[in-house]
């Protein structure tokens, strides 16, 4: 059983590789609840397939990846699911559902086999929709659904698996600039309410907004994993992103901004 003291959510020594080249090598992460941790790399830098490994869905070549306090080795896939929500980047609709239908499939992992969902479970569905501002189309298909609608359905089906540990691969994809800001404010929310938020994103500011951790993948195995303040910085982001990256004032906060890039930058 996990204690106080326990991270939610730790890997040790983890490796990820895919054929010919390793992406991640010896990975240690600590994540408590609370945390907010944002994953920032480069398109192939192996951000998906960190979170999926992490979630347990691809075999790891060496470490060890625990959840509250278990091994995720030797945990029933049924209790991960009860305890670790993985949000894909992309998700496919098979069958045809009303948007209230889809969120539901979230609270299966609570639900017994011969059980319908309970007036709690569909209670907690739609205060997902609400927060994803899609409870008035709780009745719709999902096949009339925008992008954008879409992703904050798959979002609020994540939010009502009530998990203990968020792994959010690009939670703002295909979102506009309210939307993104509005997920990400929901999540920051539930690390308040004990939460540990594990999340790839593609943009830098809302990392820097957001996240009180960072984790840097450089796609060849080196990683960097610190404050969120202290981590990012222009000469870190340059080698990470392999363009010039400037940081400027705005307000109280800094903006980290892509400059025009005429030199080959070596990571």
């Amino acid at each position: 059983m996990s204690t106080n003291a326990e991270p939610a959510f730790s890997c040790h020594d983890l490796t990820v590789t895919v054929p010919g080249r390793t992406l991640v090598e010896s990975l240690d992460m600590h994540v408590k609840r609370g945390d907010f941790l944002a994953v920032l790399g480069q398109n192939g830098a192996g951000k998906s397939l960190t979170l999926h490994t992490l979630a347990g869905l691809r075999p790891f070549d060496q470490g060890e990846v625990v959840l509250l306090g278990e091994s995720l080795t030797t945990s029933r896939r049924q209790d991960i699911a009860r305890r670790l929500a993985l949000l894909p980047q992309y998700t496919e609709d098979v069958f045809p559902a009303t948007v209230l239908d889809t969120v539901l499939i979230g609270r299966h992992p609570h639900i017994g086999r011969l059980q319908w969902e309970s007036r709690e479970d569909r209670q907690i569905a739609i205060q997902a929709l609400q927060q994803m501002d899609l409870d008035s189309m709780q009745d719709r298909n999902v096949a009339t659904l925008s992008g954008g609608e879409r992703r904050r359905l798959a979002i609020a089906q994540t939010l009502t698996q009530t998990p203990s540990v968020y792994l959010l691969d690009e939670p703002t994809n295909h979102l506009d600039p309210q939307h993104q800001l509005d997920v990400l404010r929901v999540f920051r929310q539930q690390a308040a309410s004990g939460a540990a938020i594990v999340a790839s994103l593609h943009d830098v500011n809302l990392a820097a907004r957001y996240a009180d951790k960072c984790l840097l993948l450089f796609g060849d195995g080196r990683w960097l994993l610190g404050a969120t303040e202290s981590v990012l910085s222009e000469d870190r982001l340059t080698k990470l992103y392999g363009t010039p990256m400037e940081a400027v004032r705005w307000r109280d906060s800094r903006l980290f901004v892509a400059a025009e890039n005429t030199l080959q930058i070596r990571p």
